[in-house]
């Protein structure tokens, strides 16, 4: 069998996360220090509302923390050992998001369905001025990441973090204005309920795709009958097998396949034609294309 084995190390995607460690130590800088503020007020006020959303922001900070070290680690440099490097980090750091954004919903909700039945009074507009500090600490660190997350998973996973909590502050406002206008208790924990089911579905999306790349599949976003169609079109491609699509991290996609020319190899120029086809049209900026004649049936002669 004659072949050509060719693999091209441009980026059709960029590094999103290298770009973004100001914004990691501004997040976490300001929502730990909200953290703090609003766990003590929790306590101070008795409203669960407030601890959940304190709870909440805690795991918003540990969530920043991963983050940031899968984007740290994926700026390492290749060894023989990670010949790819660390990049698959970013993909772990964003399973690991979803993993925290699931936990502190568990802690919301039992917090919750805990004081629905004995739900004591709790000063109202007190729980909506700590709340309302929170909707602006949350809203500018979530504008921070808010250019990265239609590119990078990670970021997207720090993003969602952010805009969540924001969403609960925003919910912990509505509740404390209501019961200091209503005198009802039971609108605190109730609260925490609907902004609980709020979280989850913004998670579920996270994490399916996070484990998707941890498998291995396809990124989203990339039609893969459209790029087996696109390289069969090419001149001289009778066949294309074992084509293969998947995440190197969140960023960068990666493409294997065979392609089998009878007339042999057309050279370098049709390679990097191909490969440009590829970055430009889906955006696989890693592709490793190798080039059979066809004279053995697959799996060797």
């Amino acid at each position: 069998m004659s072949g050509h084995h060719a693999h091209h190390h441009g980026h059709g995607h960029s590094h999103a996360p290298a770009s973004f460690d100001r914004a990691f130590a501004i997040g976490i800088a300001l929502n730990l220090a909200f953290v703090v503020a609003e766990g003590l007020a929790g306590f101070w006020t008795g409203s669960v509302a407030l601890l959940a959303d304190a709870g909440h922001n805690l795991s918003d900070v540990l969530g920043l923390v991963v983050a940031w070290g899968g984007a740290a680690l994926a700026r390492r440099a290749p060894t023989k050992r990670f010949t790819y490097g660390l990049k698959g980090s970013t993909i772990l750091a964003a399973l690991l998001n979803a993993l925290l954004l699931l936990v502190a919903l568990g802690a919301i909700v039992l917090a919750a369905v805990q004081r629905l039945g004995d739900a004591p009074m709790v000063p109202g507009l007190t729980v909506s001025a700590v709340a309302a500090a929170g909707i602006v600490v949350n809203a500018v660190t979530a504008w921070l990441f808010a250019r990265g997350r239609h590119g990078d998973v990670n970021i997207r996973g720090a993003y969602l973090h952010m805009a969540s909590d924001a969403l609960v502050s925003a919910g912990v406002v509505a509740a404390g204005l209501t019961m200091w206008w209503t005198g009802i208790g039971w609108i605190d924990p109730l609260v925490s309920l609907v902004i609980a089911a709020l979280i989850f579905w913004q998670t579920w999306g996270l994490l399916r795709e996070t484990v998707e790349m941890s498998l291995a599949a396809v990124p989203r976003g990339i039609d893969y009958d459209g790029v087996a169609e696109a390289l069969a079109a090419l001149p001289g491609v009778a066949r294309v097998h074992d084509l293969h699509i998947w995440a190197m991290s969140t960023t960068e996609p990666v493409l294997t396949a065979h392609l089998v020319m009878p007339g042999g190899t057309p050279g370098d120029a049709f390679l990097d034609k191909a490969r440009a086809g590829l970055r430009s049209r889906f955006g696989i900026g890693h592709a490793t294309l190798q080039v059979e004649r066809g004279d053995c049936a697959e799996g060797g002669c």
